[in-house]
């Protein structure tokens, strides 16, 4: 107990602030940014791009880049000739999609249980999940909890891209979870498909087996921009 108290008094506060106050984000890799005016429309970008997250206009050939599919790899920035590309410090990217309404927001005021589903993900996602429990993070300030049971949940937060094995399990959770719910598709995998989008094991995002009502991009995503993604879809920002 000794050891304890005398911890607590050395050790300052670490929970951050976020969203209250801004997080340094200067070593952060967010998504890439195009310069229009140093671009060559090269289409180099494009060919290069290892998750198809960057497309060229068929009239301008200028190039631009789809945040959901995008796995954040810089390889974008380092292939571009003309250096127009630029890997940003952005995280704050979740998007909210169609399902999301001022009814949902009004009921999730309160205190939100979520239930976390691996749909078939590599665990990168799932690692930063994780870590939205610790101290640092410290989610449950929020008044937002994780649960064992869909059954006992508002939300279910699923990563990875509805692999073969895996989708008639993520239907059953969510037809487990008691209605409204919500839906928060974590990474590039559950957003779109990520990097596995075209094999024949996996779907090209959840959206395709259960709707979705926020996407956070990212590959994977920091703790701190699921945590946007999360307080974006209940209104809490």
């Amino acid at each position: 107990m000794f050891k304890m108290l005398r911890k607590i008094i050395q050790h300052q506060r670490v929970t951050q602030d976020y969203p209250k106050h801004p997080v340094d984000s200067s070593l952060f890799i967010g998504k890439p940014s195009i310069d229009s005016a140093k671009c060559t429309r090269c289409g180099e970008c494009v060919r290069r791009c290892p998750s198809a997250a960057i497309s060229a206009d068929p009239e301008s050939g200028m190039p631009s880049v789809d945040s959901r599919a995008c796995v954040f790899c810089a390889l974008c920035e380092e292939v571009c000739p003309a250096g127009a590309v630029l890997m940003t410090a952005e995280f704050e990217l979740a998007e909210l999609g169609e399902l999301v309404e001022k009814k949902i927001h009004k009921i999730f005021g309160r205190s939100l249980q979520i239930r976390e589903v691996d749909a078939g993900s590599c665990n990168g996602c799932d690692y930063e999940i994780n870590a939205l429990n610790n101290p640092f993070n410290d989610i449950e300030r929020f008044g937002i909890h994780f649960v064992a049971s869909p059954r006992h949940a508002d939300m279910l937060l699923v990563t990875g891209c509805a692999s073969r094995n895996m989708k008639q399990a993520l239907l059953k959770t969510y037809e487990a979870t008691p209605e409204p719910r919500l839906v928060v598709a974590v990474g590039a995998c559950a957003c779109s498909g990520g990097i596995f989008k075209d094999t024949y094991a996996v779907e090209k995002g959840i959206d395709s087996v259960v709707p979705v009502h926020v996407y956070v991009p990212g590959c994977p995503p920091r703790p701190q921009a699921i945590l946007y993604g999360i307080l974006k879809a209940i209104d809490k920002l």
